[in-house]
């Protein structure tokens, strides 16, 4: 087993979705010992063997979760996992931080609005790889005011109404969707 395996563990431990069973954030889940794992968490976990008893009872119960959740995993879901892990194991530190820091805002949110967060995810990976370039440069070319705008309407706006636009917006030619951001900044900044 390769020797990073366990922090991609650590990895899968934090970005798994709350089960019914895992601890609600805020509580104190009991600690476990070594013996306590079955033989697969333990072999997946073997880099933490000796400071086992010194690890949180939270990181614990995270590392044992992610460990079970690797060992049902298919081979194109590890194969996608340590693919995923290898480009975080890249980012400078600065780019891990901020990714951390993402997190982190994204478990402080409530857990509609993480639902509604992942749907979108979803929708955006289930997109042709053109379509989703053609966003990522849209994004990218907004200024960070436009971005914030940007979020503060999609939040106001119900699911029925994000549809419609994302379905109007995708309809529009290049410079159709310049216009609309240009109307959008002119009613932004208020009468003039």
């Amino acid at each position: 087993m390769k020797t990073w395996i366990a922090a991609l563990v650590v990895g899968l431990a934090i970005a798994a979705p709350t089960h019914a069973g895992a601890p609600a954030q805020g509580a104190n889940p009991p600690g476990m010992t070594w013996q306590q794992l079955s033989p697969e968490q333990q072999q997946v976990l073997g880099r933490f063997r000796d400071r086992w008893a010194q690890l949180p009872p939270a990181r614990q119960q995270a590392l044992a979760r992610g460990a079970e959740r690797w060992k049902t995993m298919t081979p194109e879901q590890r194969a996608q996992a340590e693919q995923r892990f290898k480009r975080w194991r890249d980012l400078p530190p600065a780019e891990r931080e901020q990714v951390r820091k993402r997190w982190q805002e994204f478990k402080n949110l409530p857990p509609d609005e993480q639902q509604r967060l992942r749907q979108a995810f979803r929708r955006y990976n289930e997109l042709p790889p053109e379509q989703r370039e053609q966003l990522r440069e849209r994004w990218q070319q907004m200024t960070p005011e436009q971005r914030q705008q940007m979020r503060q309407r999609m939040q106001q706006m119900t699911p029925e109404q994000r549809q419609q636009f994302r379905q109007r917006m995708q309809q529009m030619t290049p410079e159709q969707r310049q216009q609309f951001r240009q109307q959008m900044q002119r009613s932004d900044s208020g009468p003039g």
